[in-house]
């Protein structure tokens, strides 16, 4: 035996014991996995690619954090915006938070090939373990059971695994919403990818990086505030009309891009139709829309918000 195999056999610290048998077997700078139980088939798929980027780490060009992952996600709706690179010799560079919140955190991310200027796209990243509770999610996931009782257990108790699924079920949810919505026209960002918890998505911002502010944040002149009420009754209008509400919509959720409003943070999205609740969550979508209006100085008159939703509740034929 090697002198330094003795050293690490007779080792006293189980760390040490294990970093060393780690390095007799090559391993040693080999990620482990974020979240402990049972994982989806989309996460055990993710940490493998990451766990190959880890290994050609170094080979990274222009000092990126990971290949392009386009090759094992699924894709956004056709006809593709031609900003959006599908290389597989693209490489991801994260360039830091957007923003951080209960379900999960947007990074700004530039993909591109090797050499070129890239492409801003925003990574939203959900998360499980971290959190015992997605943010009111029991009465959003009506309507959303899995066909597995096995599943629909470890979702109601909350286990590594369930949360885990509940992660994932979010992230398809958003990415569904988000694909058919953009099909139809509304005003919501490109959906670029989705691989496993994670979602690729348009970024709304300057080329510097700077991202659009939320509706929150703005503060229009009577005239755009007018304007961005319209805007936004008529993408709640759209939704209604394929039977679905927002289900969290407010002013934190409604970006203002050079003028235009759009909708994000969608997985929370709701079938009015299957939802039990579904008339309610029109009526909430409705109420935090105006209350922020009507702070801001646009009267009842305008916001006619009884028969808004009177209209909304006839647009998805839950008369």
């Amino acid at each position: 035996m090697r002198q330094h195999d003795f050293e690490d056999f007779h080792d006293d610290n189980p760390s040490r014991r294990r970093e060393a048998r780690s390095r007799r077997r090559g391993r040693l700078d080999e990620p482990e996995p974020t979240r402990r139980g049972r994982l989806t088939e989309g996460e055990r798929v993710r940490l493998a690619k990451l766990r190959d980027d880890a290994y050609t780490e170094r080979q990274l060009p222009d000092g990126a954090d990971r290949w392009s992952t386009w090759d094992d996600a699924e894709h956004g709706p056709l006809p593709r915006p031609d900003w959006v690179v599908t290389e597989l010799a693209a490489v991801d560079t994260d360039l830091g938070v957007l923003k951080t919140g209960k379900e999960a955190d947007v990074h700004l991310l530039r993909r591109g090939l090797p050499g070129g200027t890239g492409t801003l796209v925003a990574a939203k990243r959900y998360r499980s373990d971290e959190h015992k509770l997605f943010h009111r999610d029991a009465g959003y996931l009506e309507g959303r059971r899995m066909r597995r009782s096995r599943e629909n257990r470890a979702m109601a108790q909350r286990s590594a695994f369930g949360r885990n699924l509940i992660a994932e079920q979010w992230a398809v949810a958003e990415f569904a919403a988000l694909s058919r919505l953009w099909t139809l026209g509304a005003p919501v960002p490109y959906p670029v990818q989705r691989n496993g918890t994670e979602l690729l998505l348009e970024f709304l911002g300057e080329d510097d990086g700077t991202a659009a502010p939320r509706l929150a944040q703005v503060r229009p002149d009577p005239e755009q505030l007018r304007d961005l009420w319209f805007q936004a009754t008529a993408a709640l209008d759209l939704l209604a009309a394929e039977g679905l509400a927002h289900g969290d919509l407010s002013a934190y959720n409604l970006l203002v891009h050079r003028g235009r409003l759009v909708v994000i943070d969608l997985p929370q999205v709701v079938d009015v139709v299957a939802n039990p609740g579904g008339v309610e969550f029109l009526a909430r979508d409705v109420r935090n829309l105006a209350g922020w209006f009507h702070g801001r100085g646009l009267g009842e008159d305008v916001t006619n918000t009884g028969e808004l939703l009177a209209e909304l509740v006839s647009a998805a034929g839950l008369e």
